[in-house]
Order: structure tokens, then C-alpha cells, then sequence
């Protein structure tokens, strides 16, 4: 989760899950457009709202390798072939 500001809450973060965001606009506050077409105006703009989103992904890549090698999935899916 990445912290954000509501522009009516500036002291207040709010943690916003960026896998929810579809849009961000800049209109000339930044407005963040979430999956259930919910609104968010925010203190950040939307360069500072972008390297939030990058370092938390980047997190995650870190994390996932430094655990160690993955764990195996599910057998792959075989296609059957008629040969005859």
C-alpha cells in the first residue's frame, strides 16, 4: 500500500492499494480513479504519485527474490496431439 493525502485531510495519510487505481488525472488537483469508479483527490502530483507506485513494485520484485526460488506451480497443461 502506498501512502497518500486528501486534500480535505492533508494530516491525515490514507493507504491506497495501487492495483485498484485506473487513473490518474491531473485536473489541476490529482485525481486518482479507483476500480469501483470511486474518486480520490490527492495532495501528490502525479509525477510524486508515479515513483510511489514504482517503488512499491519494486518491493515486491525484491521481496519475491529474495525468498529464494519459487515455489513449483500447479503441472503444466499438456495439449493432446492426434498423431494418427
Amino acid at each position: 500500500m502506498i501512502p497518500l493525502h486528501r486534500l480535505t485531510h492533508p494530516d491525515e495519510p490514507v493507504y491506497l492499494n495501487p492495483d485498484l487505481m485506473v487513473t490518474v488525472e491531473a485536473t489541476p488537483d490529482t485525481v486518482v480513479v479507483m476500480s469501483n469508479a470511486s474518486r480520490l483527490v490527492v495532495a501528490e502530483s502525479v509525477d510524486e504519485l508515479c515513483e510511489l507506485v514504482l517503488a512499491w513494485r519494486a518491493r515486491i520484485v525484491a521481496r519475491a527474490l529474495a525468498d529464494g526460488p519459487p515455489v513449483a506451480g500447479p503441472p503444466a497443461l499438456r495439449l493432446a496431439r492426434d498423431d494418427a
